[in-house]
C-alpha cells in the first residue's frame, strides 16, 4: 500500500528551543523518502519519529546555513550503520559542494551505504523516476537557495460504471490500462472511453527566502505546500531584512497559487504564541492550516 505523508522532525528557525528542533522533514512518497533539510539532531528526531535510515532514498538541501545541514553527517554515517542497501542520492545547491563534502566526511567512520551526489546547478528538472520529477527553483536568500517541488505525472482514473458498461472486469483493467485498447467481443474500446483525467499530485517544499517568483511557481497548485513562516506580520521589516517570509505572506502565497494544504514551519524562538501563526495565515489563506510540530506526520491531502 503506498504512503504519501510529511514526517516532521524539526520546526525551528535559527535557533532551536526546549520544544522545537532545528529543520528536518521527511517527506515518504511511495517508495521514495526525501529527507529536506536535516539540521542538527536529525538522527535522534528520526529515532524518536519512528523513522529508520532504510526509509531514506533523498536527502535535498535548499541551502548550507547551520539549521538546514548540520544534521548531514549524523544522517549519512547512520545510514551506512544500518548497513542500508539501496542507493541514497544528494541533492543540494552546487555551489556549496564544498560544504557537503566537509560534512559528508566530518569525522572518521565505514562507509557501506552508497550515496551518489547530484548538486543543483540551474534551475528545472532535478530528477524523474517512477514518483514523477523532483524540480528546482532559486530562491532569494542571502546565499545560494533552492526551493523544490514534486511533480507526479498527470494519469487517468478508471471508471467503474463505464467499465461495467463495456463488460471489462479483472485482469483485463489492468491490460487495459498497460496497452491503452482492448478488444471486446470484436470491438476495440479505448482507455479514454472507460476512464477520466486524474490530475498528478504535487508536494512543494520552501524554506529560507524572501518573496520572489520562484516561491509562487513552486507553490502553484501543490496539495501540500511546507512553507517556512519565520515571523509574524509586525515584525515584517526584519523579515525583508533577513530574507524570511512572514505567516501572512506564507498565506497570501498558498491562496493565489490554489494549494490545498499549507504547512507553516521554520518559527522564530522569539514567539512564544505561534498560534498567532496561523492566525495570521488564514486571515489570507481559508484552507487547511497545519502549524508543524516536531514529531507529527501530516497525511498528503487524498486526490479530489
Amino acid at each position: 500500500m503506498s504512503v504519501r505523508e510529511l514526517v516532521v522532525l524539526g520546526t525551528a528557525s535559527q535557533v532551536p528551543t526546549r520544544g522545537r528542533n532545528h529543520n528536518g522533514y521527511l517527506l515518504r512518497w511511495d517508495g521514495e523518502g526525501l529527507l529536506f533539510d536535516p539540521g542538527e539532531g536529525t538522527q535522534r528526531q528520526m529515532l524518536r519519529a519512528g523513522v529508520s535510515a532504510g526509509d531514506i532514498t533523498r536527502i535535498c538541501l535548499t541551502h548550507f546555513h547551520g539549521d538546514h545541514c548540520l544534521g548531514v553527517p549524523g544522517v549519512v554515517q547512520r545510514l551506512s550503520t544500518d548497513r542500508v542497501t539501496h542507493p541514497v542520492y544528494a541533492h543540494y545547491p552546487a555551489s556549496g559542494e564544498h560544504f557537503f563534502k566537509r560534512l559528508r566526511h566530518a569525522s572518521a567512520f565505514h562507509e557501506t551505504t552508497e550515496l551518489h551526489e547530484e548538486p543543483v546547478a540551474a534551475e528545472g528538472r532535478v530528477v524523474s523516476g517512477p514518483f514523477g520529477e523532483l524540480q528546482a527553483r532559486r530562491l532569494d536568500h542571502r546565499i545560494e537557495s533552492f526551493g523544490y517541488r514534486l511533480v507526479e505525472p498527470d494519469g487517468r482514473r478508471m471508471v467503474p460504471e463505464l467499465l461495467a458498461r463495456f463488460g471489462i472486469g479483472g485482469p483485463r483493467v489492468g491490460l487495459l490500462q498497460r496497452t491503452g485498447t482492448l478488444d471486446v467481443d470484436g470491438h476495440t474500446v479505448h482507455l479514454e472511453q472507460v476512464s477520466e483525467p486524474r490530475r498528478g499530485q504535487r508536494a512543494a517544499f520552501i524554506m529560507d527566502t524572501r518573496l520572489c517568483d520562484a516561491v509562487y511557481d513552486l507553490a502553484d497548485g501543490a496539495d501540500l505546500l511546507v512553507i517556512e513562516a519565520t515571523y509574524l506580520d509586525e515584525d515584517a521589516a526584519l523579515a525583508t531584512e533577513h530574507f524570511h517570509l512572514t505567516a501572512a505572506q506564507a498565506g497570501r502565497v498558498a491562496a493565489e497559487c490554489g494549494v490545498r494544504l499549507l504547512v507553516l514551519t521554520h518559527f522564530s524562538q522569539r514567539y512564544s504564541q505561534v498560534e498567532r501563526f496561523r492566525e495570521e495565515a488564514a486571515e489570507q489563506f481559508d484552507g487547511e492550516i497545519v502549524l508543524a510540530e516536531d514529531l507529527v506526520r501530516v497525511p498528503v491531502p487524498r486526490r479530489r
